[in-house]
């Protein structure tokens, strides 16, 4: 994620960037870490609390990509669907193609077998983890949008900038992009070109290796123009 954080420090902004337990390439992959998304922008939340226990933490912006691009809408007052996910593991809906982790959703039955205990893990799902401190969000190709309430969308109050890919079928446009700029009453996008696909944005031979910068250079002029 170097192409987002270096263009926002060089603005001068500093910048802090987060390992989720059970979704990197640090600790390893877990289910939870694909499934139990709404614990990420607690994560956020308690880096930015022990930041503040240092010293003032001034305007504070969140970006994120793909489940990061959940993430810091989460913090603005996107709120899942406990009812969605309820559904997805019961099988009534499809579990979106996860490339890092193709059989996700027969880890979490297996780890989670019964509705007892299915229902337990999915308290807290549905809760309100907005963060007061976040005054800014920029989404690069945010995933998930289809589990978040267009309710909750519209609560948000942050400015909120989108980029994504015209090809991108990971998160396609209609499914995971269109609802955070349908509901988000203060969100503005663009695509960042019909033909950039998901992986454009972290692969290592990308088809168009300039995007990335780019989207990272508007994401920077984002910031200052909504964090000054």
């Amino acid at each position: 994620m170097g192409w987002l954080a270096h263009p926002l420090r060089e603005a001068g902004f500093r910048v802090l960037a987060l390992d989720h337990h059970g979704n990197n390439h640090v600790d390893g992959y877990e289910p939870e870490g694909f499934a139990h998304v709404w614990h990420r922008p607690i994560d956020v939340t308690f880096a930015l609390d022990v930041l503040a226990q240092e010293g003032p933490l001034g305007p504070v912006g969140a970006a994120g990509f793909s489940l990061g691009g959940y993430t810091v809408a989460a913090l603005a007052g996107a709120r899942i669907d406990p009812h969605v996910l309820w559904a997805v593991l019961g099988g009534a809906v499809p579990l979106p193609d996860i490339p890092e982790f193709p059989g996700l959703l027969e880890a979490l039955l297996e780890r989670y077998p019964d509705e007892e205990s299915s229902r337990r893990v999915l308290e807290g799902a549905g809760a309100d983890l907005t963060d007061a401190r976040v005054r800014a969000v920029f989404q690069v190709a945010p995933g998930i949008g289809g589990f978040v309430t267009p309710a909750s969308l519209a609560t948000v109050r942050v400015p909120v900038g989108i980029r994504w890919g015209g090809a991108d079928t990971v998160n396609p446009y209609d499914v995971d992009i269109r609802p955070y700029l349908d509901h988000i009453p203060t969100a503005s996008g663009r695509s960042a070109g019909p033909d950039v696909r998901h992986d454009d944005f972290f692969a290592e031979d990308p088809a168009d290796p300039e995007v990335r910068h780019r989207v990272g250079r508007e994401a920077a002029s984002f910031f200052l123009r909504h964090l000054a």
